[in-house]
């Protein structure tokens, strides 16, 4: 998808993603992606590492794959290529979307954890589903506001 120069910056890589897709990312930030979409669950693909984006199409995971020098001891290793995996989700299909974080000082202490962002959406079908993922990393304040209407 992206060309991989060695000397890109940072925000060539942003524009040329932006680019890529036809949108401008509004919000973003590292994450993990938990649960609630359907592909991913099915094939067992949790806890996956990758960019959260809202933008101005909607929401967008991105997560691009990366092999350590342990995989490729692995017998699975060449049965299972990595690729890239993806989630878009319109923004007409968002029902609504809020970050939770650990307001308590002393639970911050005690547990480190990260913020989460629940996404309730409509799938094809029709049905209410719920996409959850944690904020690792967030970059630029990820903003669950960025999906409403005025942004």
């Amino acid at each position: 998808m992206l060309s991989k120069k060695k000397d890109t910056n940072p925000d060539d890589f942003w524009r040329e993603y932006e680019e890529n897709i036809g949108e401008k990312i509004l919000s973003r930030s590292l994450g993990r992606y938990i649960s609630g979409w359907e592909e991913f669950d099915s094939k067992g693909w949790d806890s996956l590492w990758g960019l959260i984006m809202a933008t101005t199409g909607g929401f967008r995971f991105h997560h691009f794959p990366q092999q350590s020098w342990l995989d490729a001891f692995s017998r699975n290793s060449e049965k299972q290529k990595s690729r890239e995996k993806t989630i878009f989700i319109p923004r007409e299909k968002i029902i609504s979307a809020k970050v939770v974080e650990e307001t308590k000082w002393w639970a911050k202490i005690l547990r480190a954890t990260s913020p989460q962002l629940f996404i309730n959406y409509t799938d094809e079908s029709g049905q209410e589903r719920q996409i959850t993922l944690v904020i690792e990393f967030k970059s630029d304040g990820y903003k669950a506001e960025a999906f409403s209407e005025n942004s």
